[in-house]
């Protein structure tokens, strides 16, 4: 008899992820579709909609092909920001817009600045109007696609598409509301009809509901597209770095989520509203959750970037090079803002210095550099976060990144602070399988994914760590003019 599971499916920068999960938290299959998105010009990333469809319906057939199980409920995360405009019959009018990687809406950000005020806009959203933003977005298509906009009535990001094609219901979950800044007013909890007027004229925002909320049932049109079972509930879903979160039980006041991957994620619960002009305030992906959230634009797209150079089919080999190089990579420092750098530097013109290179140094050196640049960025973003007023007590760990023990030790080592590995680290995928299995059982993340390490610091490194930690805070506006004369001329 096949036995009761659930499904989870995260639409990612590069990849689309789901799995297929036991009531009682076992992974039971999993399944991955590779994606790259479109670069239409400089500072600019889309993806259309048309294949986060796509790839769920190929990933759910996959995972239920074996007929080995029932699927009660289904969960959904997705990449985010995004802006996804479709017109009233919801067909797409345009590519999908990605988050923070697309710095297109500069113009946009400044002059909803000066229309609603700095400081204002950080005081009721939680944020400053940055490239992570949604409604300087939606703004760039009205300025500079007027005829298409005039078509646009709805707003979708990743998961809430998917949702849509499943229930056919049009909703949209508070956290991915509270990053459409400036349309949504955190303290409010609720949609901000002025200035949603000023960065969104005339699009209807989706009614809203917490991330775990069931959005509606499949239908039977989608249950043949997918291969599941008609009338089974369907969450509303999130952003994939808060769906992670919740997979590793991180949404405990004092919590902070490092998210290991394509980019790095931070997400810091905090018992109240907390704002800092350097950070994202948001309210969180439960009810009653509030965190500052930070994010590095490139951590192992960088790594791969060197893979790639270098010509290797893997990682395993570099880091084993990586890590014979040792601490502080032989003398070489790197700034990791290869695509601008997100929190807390806020630069989309930023971009990646290598320092101290000689004819000397190898490829471990290169990647060793690159692994440590994460644990500075992410040891800047902390102290920005305290400074703030938040208190991390407790750091844990999530994502592909993680899966060799080098990377995370070298974080734990730069920032002086432990980090938990959980038994399963694939993200943002399982923490939607964990909300879908809320609706139909009663279970509990620590149930279904208990602690299995601990990674602590290494004091014998602390003092070499500090040293470079110094430089390198040095390094960013040290070089900033000669890389911003520099992005003015890339194109790309």
């Amino acid at each position: 008899m096949p036995r009761n599971a659930v499904i989870g499916v995260d639409i990612g920068t590069s990849s689309s992820k789901g799995v297929l999960v036991g009531l009682d938290g076992a992974v039971l299959r999993s399944a991955v579709r590779e994606h790259t998105p479109s670069r239409p010009g400089p500072g600019r990333f889309e993806m259309s909609a048309a294949i986060w469809w796509r790839e769920f319906t190929e990933l759910a057939q996959e995972l239920t092909a074996a007929g080995d199980a029932a699927v009660v409920a289904v969960g959904v995360s997705g990449m985010g920001p995004c802006v996804l405009l479709t017109d009233e019959h919801d067909t797409p009018l345009r590519p999908a817009i990605l988050y923070g990687v697309d710095t297109r809406s500069v113009r946009q950000m400044e002059r909803l600045e000066r229309q609603l005020g700095a400081e204002e806009i950080i005081s009721r959203t939680g944020s400053a109007l940055t490239t992570q933003a949604a409604g300087p977005k939606i703004a760039w298509i009205a300025e500079e696609e007027p005829e298409l906009y005039a078509s646009a009535r709805r707003l979708y990001m990743p998961s809430s598409w998917l949702t849509r094609k499943l229930t056919g219901a049009y909703v949209l979950d508070h956290h991915s509301a509270s990053q459409c800044t400036p349309l949504y007013d955190t303290g409010a909890r609720d949609w901000y009809a002025p200035w949603a007027a000023a960065a969104a004229p005339g699009i209807d925002l989706p009614p809203l509901r917490w991330s775990g909320e069931a959005a509606g049932a499949v239908t039977a049109d989608a249950a043949r597209e997918a291969n599941l079972p008609a009338g089974i509930p369907v969450i509303t879903g999130t952003i994939d770095a808060w769906a992670e979160a919740l997979s590793v039980g991180a949404q405990h006041n004092g919590d902070l989520m490092l998210m290991y991957g394509t980019t790095m994620f931070l997400i810091h619960t905090v018992p109240k509203p907390l704002t800092s002009a350097s950070l994202w305030g948001t309210v969180g992906a439960l009810p009653g959750t509030r965190n500052l959230a930070g994010g590095m634009a490139t951590t192992g797209a960088v790594t791969n970037w060197l893979r790639d150079l270098f010509g290797e089919r893997g990682h395993t080999e570099l880091l084993r090079l990586a890590d014979e190089s040792g601490p502080g990579a032989n003398g070489l420092l790197m700034l990791p803002y290869f695509s601008g750098e997100r929190t807390p530097v806020m630069d989309p013109d930023a971009r990646g210095v290598i320092a101290g290179l000689t004819l000397s140094h190898t490829r471990g050196d290169l990647y060793r550099a690159a692994l440590e640049a994460t644990g500075f960025g992410v040891r800047h973003n902390i102290e920005v976060i305290e400074n703030a007023g938040g208190d991390v007590r407790r750091v844990v760990a999530v994502g592909g990144g993680t899966q060799g023990s080098l990377w995370t030790r070298i974080v734990s080592d730069i920032t002086g602070r432990d980090q938990e590995l959980r038994s399963t680290t694939i993200g943002a995928s399982y923490g939607g399988a964990l909300l879908a299995a809320q609706l139909v059982a009663d279970v509990s993340i620590d149930d279904w994914n208990p602690v299995r390490e601990t990674v602590t610091p290494r004091t014998e490194h602390a003092r070499r760590y500090d040293e470079l930690y110094a430089l390198y805070r040095r390094l960013y506006p040290d070089t900033s003019s000669v890389v911003h004369s520099l992005a003015a001329t890339q194109d790309r």
